[in-house]
């Protein structure tokens, strides 16, 4: 029995509750990860695991011999990558998930020259805004605006995005110019509704001038959950609707937005990549969240600057 397979078999078992997820995630077939976390049992002479034909539940003495292992195997890769730092960059397969105008318009782009730097790392993205269970996916991170909702995660604040309220001229030829965005909630205008796919919330139009607050509860004739669906129904006309700068400065300059109440500001939107507290933060991990928080630094610099959150 290799130990090192054994263990790690039996810790991926643990999170993502199945033998048929770890082996997948494992790129090792059920029966060869039955067969180590077996074999791990019958050397340390105690049951792990227990199992039903619905679940596989981890028993009190799995549970402390699972936060040993997981340490044990962080230590052991740490020491294989201080070693190998001199000469051998980060490898492997990382996965991750981002919401889609922020692949396409931010991450995207500038992969060339993450690559550049590191040839050996394959990223498998999830372009969404879903909710993803990032220990029975066997995600690695998350990079997800708005404040995170999930208070078991690891979170790093990694930008600010500025929004603004945006409408096109086709739409205010119709609807005429709103000139207070009280008239937003009001005929004949509507909104481009946006929820949240991971929580179903509607994101609010908040907007404040001095000592004035307004929260905007427009009808709406659609409602998103993907922001490139939401800027191409503010570009066909269907409404006004509230955007990150950096998607709507292209179609701002060449006349297909028009920007409204200039005078008026919008809370930034936090962006944070967030991991589980019990996932080791690999060599590959690491240099892929170094490299997103350099790049929103470029695009969305943190407005009120907090490092590492523990989300509790």
């Amino acid at each position: 029995m290799d130990r090192f397979n054994a263990m790690q078999a039996f810790a991926r078992v643990v999170e993502t509750g199945s033998f048929t997820k770890a082996a997948e995630t494992l790129h090792m077939s059920k029966t060869s990860v039955t067969q180590l976390v077996q074999q791990l049992e019958a050397r340390l002479r105690v049951t792990l695991l227990n199992r039903t034909t619905r679940k596989v539940n981890v028993t009190e003495d799995g549970a402390a011999y699972y936060e040993r292992v997981i340490k044990l195997l962080a230590d052991m890769d740490d020491a294989e990558t201080s070693l190998s730092n001199a000469s051998v960059l980060p490898r492997g397969r990382l996965r991750v998930d981002v919401p889609s105008p922020f692949a396409r318009m931010i991450l995207i782009p500038a992969l060339p020259a993450f690559h550049a730097q590191y040839p050996d790392i394959q990223l498998d993205m999830g372009v969404s805004d879903r909710l993803v269970d990032l220990i029975g996916e066997s995600v690695d991170c998350v990079v997800r605006g708005g404040e995170l909702t999930d208070l078991s995660l690891v979170a790093r604040r990694i930008g600010d995005l500025s929004l603004g309220v945006y409408a096109a001229p086709s739409y205010l030829e119709k609807a005429g110019v709103p000139s207070h965005p009280q008239e937003l909630s009001l005929p004949p205008h509507y909104i481009v509704g946006f929820r949240w796919a991971r929580s179903g919330l509607a994101f609010p139009y908040a907007l404040h001038r001095k000592e004035e607050r307004v929260s905007v509860q427009g009808r709406y004739v659609i409602s998103v959950d993907d922001g490139n669906a939401g800027l191409e129904a503010g570009l066909v006309g269907l409404g006004v609707l509230c955007l990150p700068d950096y998607m709507a400065r292209e179609h701002l300059s060449r006349g297909e937005l028009v920007r409204l109440f200039e005078d008026w500001h919008l809370d930034p939107m936090p962006m944070y990549v967030a991991f589980p507290p019990n996932r080791h933060v690999s060599a590959k991990l690491r240099v892929f969240i170094d490299w997103v928080v350099e790049l929103m630094a470029q695009h969305a610099p943190i407005v009120d600057r907090r490092g590492y959150q523990h989300q509790r």
